[in-house]
């Protein structure tokens, strides 16, 4: 039989020899610009000013729950239907859809975590010019002006937002095409029709030519001139050696909002550019298009792996965000009124007194689908989050051992490797939780097999770790070997759950296997069924310590367009066209229910994608893919999950070391010191790169990396805690400063920098050879600590920090009390039992507060009240620890091992009060110099009420 290089076509051998040799980077002319891509040029082309679109004000319904109006294109006569909702908690959702389409269009299902409950919309006024609505008080209403078409957004005098204010509503409708024989026979039927209705129905109803404008015949026959005026691409397109067939024609929807008052917004997800989203006007938009990109460029727009349609607009007064539901592919143009002026600029404006109000005006282009978007109005930055998890869902609380540290390469050898690599750490006494298994350890790329040479014993190596109490994460991507002798491609393939190519027989596409099959992660039915190859009697060798990773999930076909799945590929009833974005997504949400399922549903998946979507957060983490060993490389991670943050997905985090290409050993220790404060903290390498272990660069080197791991394993219980918090409210992790201080012009571009929570300021050190960093510490009230030094600076201004290649500088919030435990051990799981040291970081007014979260750090048990949630404070010269979850019961044997005031004066003594009311004097020391009382042994059970008070 041939090998697989034999038979791969040679532009696979070229893409192939791209990738191992880890050296070129991205050959952008792979992918589309606007200008290739038909819809978006054709989109991009019309211009502001010139909308066709009129509301027809007697079509208006209002009932309790919604407005319905329909919208003519006075162009072609073409009606859409508006629907327009107020839902609880602030959000207004408006969908434009065709009133009467050929064939359904595609609604995105299964992202939104429920129908979203309404709330009551009233008329405030109407005249023939338009209509004014309620959303719950008369100070925020809804303005719909008929011509042309315009919906205004109000809250007082304000106006948060605008649609179509630019005129730029586009919404290409399903028709026939003009050379087929049934459009002809449709269109002669059409015209008869009509000339007949004109002769003996026009004199008797003066109605009669409105009625006509809303009859599909007659939307065939008035769409007639528009048809004769096709345009390269509208129902055939080629992208190099690819043609789309486009059956359906020309389908794209485009909408544009304005945001007065705003400079500022976020979001959009995932791009390698910079936090704050930069204006489109001379050059592309931004790209939705989930893409296995090889060594992405930095600082453009072009699609990445993830796509996720939400966007945040942020200003000092108010917070408002933008959820653009739809799954195809989609283009996002901002532009500005104060992009490109200077500082001096705007100072000059502001002396000659100049009333233009600063406006940013976004538009979404998306290729099929309806408009469905969800207008979040905040009005602080916490609405907005909460607002968006109500709709799509928080973040799933992970595993506490996933938030450890993560070992990973493309490959471990075999299982000795393993065993080696394991050893290591135990030897250099690094700590970590997960050792990571890439494509090589399966039998020829199947996946859910292993390699029968080199990793004969799975179980003994699973129980091997397991002994230590760490895991391992095993890939398993959703490309399948065509291979009748693979029992998972025979299940497949007999079961129907493939998706089609355009013809009706199976796609099939080249992935690392050689040919492959992709499952139809769309149908209900194909998730199951995959969840169900979790199960430990199928996944042979397979145990509770092993989890999994999705990769080349968006979905990655070597020999695809652009390195992905053809458009005319069929899902059922819908083309791959309206769904590509959210197929990453139902990978990822199958595999982790076969995590939760193999365990009964009682312990937490941990599930690992590349691919994502609107709602991803819910199954687990995102990491960047496939990034270089590059400064900038780096840099662009901070910017890159604080976006994703932004937009619910908080577990993410970068390839340390960066994925192709070698680090040198500065650039690896700075890696290390930045994602050792990263949400998910994972080492990755590429086949073709040297061994990068920890302890391959020198004791120097090998010291500096464990002393970062170190302060990673004393932070999991603030980390933890931030987790569970993220879970619960949908509040990001990993966050930018404005988020905490909205008011602070000074935070809003800032990306080099982040917060944890809101009480751990993070600047890491990303410059070759930098022997200082300038850090910004927010808020004019506040003060901040150096966690390394506890040294004491005031907020609201630049700091500047003298580093060396020891230093991660960390900023602890004075007012804050942080948990750590400070026992460092070979893994998470072997430190449960350990004591807590409370770090109380006091405000000037020397008041404190913090919470310390609990439980078996594992299972779902948590649902339902088994776990510890304390509210620690200090004040008055008295620190408590006060249950806040008085329903919940679960026990802890840690106990409180220490207590550091930092920003006090020296007592003359302090007195431990426990539940039982006994009383005791607790040991202290205090360092007059540093302002810090340090209490020793106080032991009390972390569980348990408590009060200590200076004296």
């Amino acid at each position: 039989m041939a090998t697989f290089t034999e038979r791969m076509p040679p532009v696979l051998l070229l893409w192939l020899a791209v990738c191992l040799t880890g050296i070129w980077a991205v050959d952008k002319g792979n992918f589309k610009t606007c200008d290739q891509s038909a819809f978006c040029k054709r989109q991009r082309a019309l211009k502001p000013g010139e909308s066709p679109y009129r509301a027809l004000l007697e079509t208006l319904e209002l009932t309790n729950t919604r407005l319905t109006l329909q919208l003519i294109n006075d162009n072609n006569k073409v009606r859409l239907l508006l629907e327009l909702y107020r839902l609880q908690g602030n959000i207004t959702r408006v969908k434009i859809n065709e009133l009467k389409p050929l064939k359904p269009r595609y609604e995105v299902p299964d992202v939104l975590i429920r129908e979203p409950p309404t709330e009551p919309l009233s008329f405030l006024s109407q005249d023939e010019n338009g209509v004014v609505l309620s959303l719950g008080s008369e100070s925020q209403r809804v303005i719909v002006s008929a011509q042309p078409f315009r919906l205004d957004i109000m809250e007082g005098r304000d106006v948060l937002m605008s649609l179509n204010s630019r005129g730029l509503l586009a919404f290409e409708h399903l028709r026939m095409r003009k050379d087929t024989f049934s459009y002809k026979v449709t269109s002669t039927v059409a015209s008869v029709w009509n000339n007949i209705k004109r002769v003996f129905s026009s004199q008797a109803d003066p109605e009669a030519e409105k009625k006509e404008e809303a009859d599909p015949a007659s939307q065939a026959e008035t769409a007639k001139e528009e048809e004769e005026k096709v345009e390269d691409g509208m129902w055939e397109e080629t992208f190099k050696s690819h043609t789309d067939s486009k059956p359906n024609g020309p389908s794209a929807v485009s909408l544009d909002f304005s945001l007065p008052g705003v400079e500022h917004v976020y979001g959009i997800p995932e791009h390698a550019d910079t936090l704050r989203l930069k204006t489109t006007d001379n050059g592309d938009p931004y790209r939705l298009y989930n893409l296995d990109v090889f060594q992405y460029e930095l600082y453009n727009p072009m699609a990445l792996y993830g796509a996720i349609p939400v966007m945040l607009a942020h200003n000092s007064q108010r917070t408002t965000g933008i959820f653009w539901l739809n799954a195809a592919e989609t283009w996002v143009d901002i532009s500005s009124n104060t992009a490109g002026k200077t500082v001096f600029g705007k100072m000059l404006d502001y002396v000659q007194g100049s009333s233009e109000t600063p406006q940013t005006d976004v538009r979404w282009i998306s290729e099929s689908g309806i408009i469905d978007v969800f207008i979040m109005l905040g009005p602080t930055p916490k609405d907005v989050f909460s607002q968006y998890a109500s709709l799509t869902g928080t973040q799933s609380f992970p595993p506490l051992a996933s938030l450890g540290y993560h070992q990973c390469r493309w490959n471990y050898n075999d299982q000795e490797d393993v065993q080696m690599v394991d050893a290591g750490f135990d030897e250099h006494d690094i700590p970590y939780d997960f050792i990571w298994l890439d494509i090589e350890h399966t039998d020829g790329k199947r996946y859910f097999t292993w390699d029968p040479h080199k990793f004969a014993t799975p179980k003994e190596m699973l129980k091997g770790l397991m002994d230590k109490k760490r895991k391992m994460v095993a890939i398993v991507d959703p490309h399948i070997k065509v291979d009748g002798n693979y029992k998972i491609h025979n299940e497949i393939r007999s079961r129907g759950f493939y998706i089609k190519n355009k013809d009706g027989g199976d796609y099939e596409g080249w992935c690392w296997p050689g040919s492959a099959g992709y499952p139809d992660f769309t149908r209900a039915d194909m998730r199951a069924w995959w969840a169900s190859m979790f199960a430990y009697d199928q996944y042979e060798g397979s145990m509770e310590n092993l989890y999994t990773w999705n990769d080349m999930n968006e979905p990655s076909v070597f020999n695809g367009p652009e390195v992905t799945m053809h458009k005319d590929a069929v899902h059922g009833a819908w083309e791959h066209r309206d769904l590509h974005n959210i197929y990453g997504f139902y990978v990822q949400m199958a595999t982790a229910e076969g995590q939760i399922q193999r365990s009964g549903g009682t312990e937490r998946p941990f599930v690992l994608t590349r691919a994502a979507f609107a709602g991803s957060q819910r199954y687990g983490a995102v990491w960047t893919g496939d990034n270089a060993a590059e400064w900038d490389h780096l840099k662009i991670s901070i910017p890159m999950c604080l976006s994703l943050g932004l937009v619910g997905i908080s577990f993410c985090g970068a390839d340390v070391g960066g994925f192709f290409k070698s680090p040198s050993s500065e650039l690896l220790v700075r890696w290390y010191q930045t994602g050792a404060y990263q949400p998910f903290f994972r080492a990755h390498a590429h086949l073709d790169t040297p061994r990068r272990e920890p302890w391959l660069f020198g004791p120097e080197n090998t010291a500096l990396i464990r002393e970062a791991v170190r302060q990673r394993y004393t932070l999991l219980p603030y980390w933890y805690q931030q987790f569970y918090l993220a879970y619960r409210t949908g509040q990001p992790v990993m966050r930018p400063l404005w988020v905490d201080y909205p008011q602070e012009p000074a935070t809003f571009a800032l990306d080099d920098e982040f917060l944890i929570g809101r009480d751990l300021l993070v600047h890491p050190v990303t410059e070759e050879g930098a022997r200082g960093v300038t850090a910004y510490l927010p808020g004019k009230e506040e003060v901040w600590f150096d966690v390394h030094t506890f040294q004491k600076h005031n907020g609201a201004q630049n700091l500047y920090i003298p580093v060396t290649m020891s230093s991660i500088p960390v900023f602890q919030r004075g007012g804050s009390i942080i948990p750590r435990k400070l026992r460092v051990r070979r893994s998470s799981s072997c430190m449960e039992h350990d004591p807590y040291t409370l770090y109380v970081a006091l405000n000037p007014q020397r008041t404190a507060e913090g919470e310390l979260y609990i439980d078996d750090g594992h299972t779902f048990n948590y649902e339902k009240k088994e776990f510890i949630h304390r509210r620690l404070s200090f004040a008055s010269n008295i620190l408590s620890s006060v249950n806040i979850a008085p329903d919940a019961q679960f026990t802890t044997r840690s106990w409180i091992e220490r207590i550091i005031i930092l920003g006090t004066s020296k007592p003359s003594k302090v007195m431990l009060k426990t539940v039982d009311g006994q009383e005791s004097q607790v040991e202290f020391e205090f360092d007059a110099s540093m302002s810090m009382l340090t209490l020793r042994k106080p032991g009390m059970n972390a569980g348990a009420d408590w009060t200590v008070t200076l004296q």
